[in-house]
C-alpha cells in the first residue's frame, strides 16, 4: 500500500501518538496510554486515513498462561517519518508567516 501525503492533524491525541512514534514503536496498550484514550486502533486508522502507512509488527510471545499470542507494536515506516518531518516543517513555516 502506498499512502498519500500526510495531511496533518490538530487532534491532541494524534499529536501525542505521532510524537511518541517518532521515537519508538508502541504496543497498543502504550499507544492508549500515550493518547489518553482506550481506542488506539481507531486512532491508528484515523492517522492512516490522513496519509500515514503506520505498520503493526506482530511477534510471537507467551501469555501468562503459557499460550502463544501475537501482540503487535505500531511503528512508522521511514516514509512515514519523512512525511511527518515535512508536515512539521510546513506547519512551523506557516506559524512563522502568520
Amino acid at each position: 500500500m502506498t499512502a498519500a501525503n500526510f495531511t496533518g492533524t490538530d487532534n491532541s491525541r494524534h499529536l501525542r501518538v505521532i510524537q511518541s512514534l517518532m521515537t519508538r514503536p508502541l504496543p497498543r496498550q502504550q499507544l492508549d496510554a500515550v493518547a489518553g484514550a482506550c481506542n488506539g486502533p481507531e486512532l491508528v486508522a484515523e492517522l492512516r486515513r490522513r496519509g500515514l502507512e503506520l505498520l503493526c509488527t506482530r511477534t510471537k510471545k507467551k501469555d501468562r498462561d503459557g499460550f502463544d499470542v501475537l501482540p503487535g507494536a505500531y511503528h512508522f515506516t521511514q516514509q512515514d517519518r519523512r512525511r511527518v518531518i515535512q508536515w512539521i516543517a510546513t506547519r512551523n513555516q506557516s506559524a512563522v508567516h502568520a
